[in-house]
């Protein structure tokens, strides 16, 4: 395979360049920032990436960043980041270029900490390369975490959430309630509940904040 490297780290670095040389993979860049992370892809098309995630200026999630932007510029290119955190926001971004369009293309996110073997991390790189998708279980962990978080209608109930998928459908208040077998009255409070907790202005129209309402369930 011919690989790129993008870790400040200068032993990493040269450590991965030795392991991947000896290994018989060709190393066409090795480099410490995020510009000449892209500009390498960009330049020599490799098989694959490896990136670290923080790197200069700011040793915040460059690496990342960079990643997103070489896929952008080279549609499915093959990254392998693989670092000590997990930066869940731009994480998000990075697997969401494995859709199709700009995206596909082989994705993987490993923790160096938790890379038990060297041919682990060769398996994984290979896999990565083919156009699979590896992921560190604690980065799925945290990813999952975050979405929920970021769920507008995390906080609904089941009820309500069943109340608000009938409105989706167009179903008035009484017939909401004719099939979930409740009362009007009933149907009333658990509209009333999803407009609070949606956080809909209280000013608009009833029928406007359920528009509103439905155009958020279809989103999530």
């Amino acid at each position: 395979m011919r690989v790129v490297i993008a870790d400040d780290a200068v032993l990493l670095r040269e450590g991965l360049v030795r392991l991947l040389t000896e290994s018989g993979h060709e190393v066409v860049a090795a480099v410490g920032d995020g510009v000449a992370l892209v500009e390498a892809v960009v330049a020599h098309r490799p098989d694959v990436s490896v990136v670290d995630v923080r790197m200069p200026p700011s040793h915040t999630d460059e690496g990342l960043r960079a990643a997103v932007e070489a896929r952008r510029r080279v549609p499915r290119t093959p990254v392998l980041v693989l670092s000590q955190y997990v930066e869940v926001s731009y994480a998000d971004d990075l697997l969401a270029t494995t859709g199709g369009g700009a995206g596909g293309g082989g994705i993987g996110y490993l923790l160096k900490d938790r890379v038990a073997a060297i041919d682990e991390f060769l398996d994984a790189l290979a896999r990565v390369a083919a156009g699979g998708t590896v992921l560190d279980p604690e980065v799925i962990s945290q990813l999952l975490v975050r979405r929920r978080r970021n769920d507008p209608l995390a906080e609904l109930t089941p009820r309500e959430r069943e109340v608000l998928a009938l409105m989706a459908e167009g179903r008035s208040n009484t017939a909401i309630a004719r099939a979930l077998v409740v009362s009007d009255g009933a149907v009333e409070k658990h509209v009333r509940n999803i407009f609070t907790k949606l956080d809909l202005p209280p000013d608009a129209t009833n029928h406007h904040r359920r528009v509103l309402a439905v155009l958020t369930h279809l989103r999530a």
